[in-house]
């Protein structure tokens, strides 16, 4: 891993929009006064971009018969709708 930027106090007010784009890009930037780290400047994590409804970018399909079970025997056993013999 390697280490984090360090920036001293007049660099970072200098160059704040600069330190902006280094943690946007998932960096960490050290922020020092006098040769002494002071604050960790840290990407935040990403927010999931939500639509109206959800957040899938493609539409679900359901075929008419996606919820028959009738030919899967193990669900039929575990619920008791086996043929009666």
């Amino acid at each position: 891993m390697e280490a984090a930027r360090q920036y001293n106090v007049h660099e970072a007010k200098t160059h704040f929009s600069k330190i902006l784009e280094i943690v946007a890009t998932g960096e960490e930037v050290i922020i020092s006064k006098s040769g002494e780290p002071v604050a960790k400047v840290i990407p935040l994590p990403h927010k999931v971009r939500r639509t109206a409804r959800g957040s899938l970018t493609e539409p679900v399909l359901l075929h008419d018969d996606f919820d028959d079970m009738s030919d899967d025997s193990g669900f039929a056993e575990a619920f008791g709708l086996g043929d009666d013999e």
